[in-house]
């Protein structure tokens, strides 16, 4: 029987929560959220800033979600001032990780080799890495999209064992569809397009580790989601959930989009 697989919602909840204060705020507003249950069906993943990993892991704890770093680097401990390690994070009991989110690969430089050695960094700590790959708006426009995908998946997974590619969250971010701030329009790809990507990220693993692999791995969707969204871009797509940005911040509507998923 083939096996039933959850739903996936991570909040990525950026450079915000500026105060101890908004931090102990949004965690008491979600801890009502949570007691009113309604997601047992999918898999729902907390991504604050790294200050505040510590803080969410001990208070979530055995609550039913899980807590996610947004960055590591790829060395386990050493001269890197300012970064935080797969150990460290493993030690304060996070489980998570995004890795290759477009404003680190297009505003800080990242690229396909540095995303590679971070999957491995967190896979060999059993840390679940959240893959980020996606397009611009000009690669889309020169019919670059299928070029582009496919190296940054090739690239990014380069000598990481088949067997571990079921335990990464494959998250689909086309840039050109993402908000650029508060009252910022987004671009909203229909479900057919989404659909055309996952098909295409099926086939590029099929390619290369076969079949059987691809069909074990899970796809999300990021791209400046909301409950207006959610149903054409996560659901008629048959992406298996959703990467969250701006929606995160309020712990109200990010559990709605957790519920909204469940059914």
């Amino acid at each position: 029987m083939k096996k039933h697989k959850k739903k996936i919602i991570v909040a990525n909840i950026k450079m915000n929560l500026l105060s101890v204060l908004e931090r102990d705020n949004y965690l008491k507003s979600l801890e009502g959220e949570i007691k009113k249950g309604g997601f047992d069906d999918v898999e729902v993943i907390f991504c604050p800033p790294s200050v505040y990993l510590e803080s969410f892991s001990k208070t979530l704890k055995g609550k039913k979600v899980f807590v996610g770093a947004q960055n590591i680097h790829w060395e386990k401990k050493g001269t890197f001032t300012g970064e935080i390690s797969a150990p460290m994070v493993k030690g304060i009991n996070a489980t998570h990780v995004i890795i290759g989110h477009s404003e680190r690969r297009h505003g800080l430089g990242e690229d396909n080799e540095m995303v590679n050695r971070k999957l491995k960094a967190a896979l060999e700590e059993g840390i679940t890495p959240i893959f980020c790959f996606g397009e611009t708006r000009n690669e889309r426009d020169l019919g670059a999209t299928k070029d582009v995908i496919t190296k940054q998946i090739i690239e990014g997974l380069g000598d990481i064992s088949p067997m571990k590619l079921s335990k990464i969250i494959f998250a689909y971010e086309p840039v050109w569809a993402i908000s650029a701030g508060p009252g910022m329009p987004s671009v909203v790809p229909n479900s057919n397009e989404i659909m055309e990507l996952r098909i295409l990220v099926k086939k590029i693993i099929t390619e290369k580790y076969g079949a059987s692999r691809a069909e074990e791995i899970r796809i999300t969707y990021g791209g400046s989601v909301n409950a207006n969204i959610l149903k054409p871009t996560c659901l008629d797509s048959g992406m298996d959930g959703a990467l969250v940005g701006g929606e995160s911040l309020i712990p109200l509507k990010f559990m709605e989009l957790a519920r909204m998923l469940n059914k």
